[in-house]
């Protein structure tokens, strides 16, 4: 049913939540899994359009993605990791199309009052951005 699932990873515990979830999806379905995290920053955000070097908080989520890429091929899963940067969920939706996947499975909070009022949520944009199904698994809060 679901042959490509993007998995966005925020580099936080709650990553684990999606991920437990997402090992026994696409095991089930034999899915191969895209992970990806964008990374939101001030360089991160105008890397392209100033011809900048990764920063350091880059060169972390970039190890991280591959630590658990690894994780994730070492178990026998067909994994692939992309780190982007910009707005969070235009990066996720945009990735989504260009990597073919066809289910996005992230991990959100759940509400937290006024910061969602003003801020707003990566998930809430992110369903308005793309045509492709989100599933969206509770972290606990720790």
């Amino acid at each position: 049913m679901y042959r490509r699932i993007l998995v966005p990873l925020e580099h936080s515990p709650s990553d684990e939540a999606i991920l437990a979830h997402v090992r026994v999806l696409a095991r089930r379905l034999g899915s191969a899994l895209v992970l990806i995290h964008v990374a939101d920053g001030w360089v991160a955000r105008n890397i392209r359009e100033l011809d900048l070097r990764e920063s350091e908080e880059m060169r972390e989520d970039r190890a991280y993605l591959e630590q658990q890429c690894g994780r994730l091929t070492a178990e026998g899963f067909d994994a692939d990791a992309v780190l982007a940067g910009g707005d969070p969920a235009t990066e996720i939706a945009a990735a989504a199309e260009r990597e073919g996947c066809d289910l996005i499975a992230m991990a959100t909070h759940g509400h937290r009052l006024l910061e969602d009022v003003v801020r707003g949520s990566t998930a809430t944009a992110l369903r308005h951005q793309t045509k492709i199904p989100i599933l969206m698994v509770r972290a606990e809060k720790k």
